[in-house]
Order: structure tokens, then sequence, then C-alpha cells
């Protein structure tokens, strides 16, 4: 028995309602990447927060960019920023993040932002332009073709310096171990 096409006692299209879901979702998980305490959490949340926005991307039927979104921001820099955080704190550091001092300003401007968002959304008129002569989607062919052709040179440069980004992380998150260049003798910290 196929779906109908709309959900039952709402009335609404199921790609609307997987819309709102993700979008509920993006905004949810971006709110505790602002408002959360604990810095772990703020990183899986934000993993969240992007994973959804790609969802989106999928729906709009750009899934090039949903690709991208999931390869470079969660499987990239996600990663990248929570390996930095575990790497980089101290078992004496405090697990929790404090609130900064800058919150009732912030506050402020964010809720003047949101006034003038709503404003100039509200006085479009949202008419959609129509073009009769749009060219019908040619896949991953083109995007592949321009990647890797001419700018062939710039993506790998572009990976080369992520890999030094990574490598000096890690040099930098390392502790010194006696022996080793800016390591402290015991005598000394005494």
């Amino acid at each position: 028995m196929p779906l109908p096409d709309t959900l039952p006692l709402i009335g609404i299209t199921w790609a609307d309602a997987l819309f709102m879901m993700l979008g509920g979702v993006t905004i949810a998980a971006s709110l505790f990447v602002v408002l959360g305490r604990d810095i772990i959490r703020n990183g899986l949340m934000l993993i969240l927060a992007l994973g959804a926005l790609a969802g989106i991307y999928v729906m709009l039927g750009a899934a090039i960019l949903a690709g991208a979104q999931v390869l470079v921001y969660i499987g990239a820099i996600s990663v990248l920023i929570l390996f930095a955080i575990m790497l980089t704190q101290s078992k004496a550091a405090p697990a929790k993040l404090t609130f900064q001092t800058q919150a009732l300003p912030a506050a402020l401007i964010a809720s003047l932002l949101a006034i003038i968002f709503a404003i100039t959304l509200g006085t479009n008129d949202w008419k959609a332009t129509v073009f009769d002569n749009t060219p019908a989607p040619q896949g991953t062919t083109g995007t592949a073709a321009e990647l890797f052709g001419p700018y062939l040179l710039a993506f790998e440069v572009v990976s080369v310096l992520i890999l030094a980004a990574v490598i000096g992380g890690i040099y930098l998150a390392a502790t010194p171990r006696a022996g080793q260049i800016g390591a402290e003798d015991d005598e000394e910290v005494r």
C-alpha cells in the first residue's frame, strides 16, 4: 500500500516534514554548540548540526555539496577540532567551559540581527523565477572534469597543506619527554 502524498492529520507533504525535522535538528544542535558547557559534547553537536545540514543539501538536489559537507566539514574539520581538544587538554584543566562576560551584548546583537532578518524576509514577495532553457543536471562529470583537470595542482597543494597542519598540530600537542628539546628536568621543576 503506497503512502499518501501528505501526512495524515497534519496536511503537509513528506518532503516538508523531513525538511522541518532536519532544520529543527540543525537549529537545536547549533544552539547546543553555542550554549553547551562541555567542549567535547559541543564538538559532537557540531558534527550533528553539519550532518543535518548535509541532509538538507540532499533534499535540495545538491548531492555534490552534501558529499563535500560530509567529507570536509564532518570528516576533516570537526574531527580535527575534536582531536585538537582532546590532545591539548591537560588533566588538571577544568573539563567544563565557563560562559564569557559578553553574553548580554551578544544576545542583544543576535536579537537585532533576528529582527533585521525577519523584516527583510517578510517584505519579500518570493516570486519564483522560472527559466525555460535551464540545462539538465549532468551529475558529477562536470565537477570532476574541472576539479581533476585544470585545478589538479591546487587540489593537491591543499591536501599537502592540510597534512602539514595535522602534523604540526600533533607536534604542538605532544608532551615533551625527558631528554627531548623542551622537556624540563625534574630538579628544575622542584
